[in-house]
């Protein structure tokens, strides 16, 4: 055992320990920074793979917009193509073609013929409503029959889910033998297919709200760790285990001998602890005592604990130090 000055040289076996002591601290050292980027590059992987589930349910609400919205627009072309078939059928016609339908907007869609036809209103009503029923078409729209000519409405109906809410005039009455086109635009938007998406949103949505939740746990243990194996302070959090002190959003660092300090200080507030005793747990167990140190190092803590007023560490004079805690 050697009692030294900052000047003195240790000696051998005292320099053996200290040697020892910091392979001890470097392996501690190592240890924690290795945990520390584990924990680092667990935090950033949970962050990379929910935003990766957040950006796929996105893509797959953009995909399947898109997708309920082509499978509408294909199946309307399809339903009115077929209307015009039994419209030509029931002007003795099966020679002649239904021309393309044409989209004019989202929401509004135009069947022409290539030959003229006389067409009665009811049987107009009654096949349009039947093919887009087979189709599963909203039953929301507004027809018009054009003339070609004049471009002119011929004949218009409103229909709507409610059959006693629609509007169809002039039922009875055949129109000429003209050129028309059939206008028909939906008054309601069609209700996106969820059947199939609910598939890819729920499991989607499970593992989001899994990863937010781990997520939000590892956050909970960062940095500014909201760590129960901490000891209250006054206003400070001390983490022995982390060689740190957290007040609010502030963190302060200690170094290993004033960590060991506090944690003797933290077992007995508002006690008077004794020079010698702080001198043999914090640096005779370690075979060394440097002169002077412990002054040095209360002195350093002081500083570190003067943001809050309701912790002072005190000197009582030719006894030893006290941590009074109001």
């Amino acid at each position: 055992m050697f009692v030294l000055d900052d000047s003195v040289k240790l000696g051998p076996t005292a320099s053996c320990k200290c040697q020892k002591s910091v392979k001890e601290v470097s392996t501690s050292v190592k240890s924690h920074e290795i945990v520390c980027y584990l924990r680092l590059d667990m935090h950033k992987t949970t962050y990379f793979l929910f935003r990766s589930v957040i950006c796929l349910l996105v893509f797959v609400d953009l995909t399947s917009c898109s997708n309920d919205h082509d499978t509408f627009s294909e199946t309307a072309k399809v339903a009115l193509r077929e209307a015009g078939h039994q419209l030509l059928l029931a002007n003795n016609d099966s020679t002649s073609l239904v021309q393309p339908v044409v989209v004019i907007d989202e929401l509004k869609y135009q069947l022409s013929f290539e030959r003229p036809l006389a067409i009665e209103p009811d049987s107009l009503v009654t096949i349009i409503k039947s093919s887009f029923q087979k189709a599963e078409l909203p039953s929301h729209y507004i027809t018009e029959l054009v003339r070609c000519e004049d471009v002119a409405v011929a004949y218009s109906y409103l229909i709507r889910e409610q059959e006693a809410r629609g509007i169809v005039p002039c039922q009875g009455r055949v129109l000429p033998k003209a050129c028309y086109t059939v206008s028909v635009r939906f008054t309601k938007a069609p209700a996106p297919a969820t059947a199939n998406t609910a598939l890819v949103y729920i499991p989607a949505l499970g593992f989001a709200a899994i990863l937010a939740f781990v997520y939000f746990r590892k956050s909970q243990s960062g940095p500014h760790a909201k760590n129960e194996n901490y000891i209250a302070l006054g206003s400070f959090k001390f983490y022995p285990e982390q060689n740190k002190l957290h007040k609010s959003e502030t963190e302060i660092n200690l170094s290993r001998k004033e960590c060991e300090l506090l944690v003797l200080f933290s077992e007995k507030p508002n006690e008077v602890i004794q020079r010698e005793t702080l001198m043999k747990k914090v640096w005779e167990d370690h075979g060394v005592i440097v002169g002077r140190s412990l002054d040095t190092y209360i002195s350093k803590l002081r500083k570190k604990l003067q943001g809050d007023e309701t912790i002072k560490l005190t000197n009582v004079h030719g006894v030893g130090y006290k941590l009074e805690i109001r």
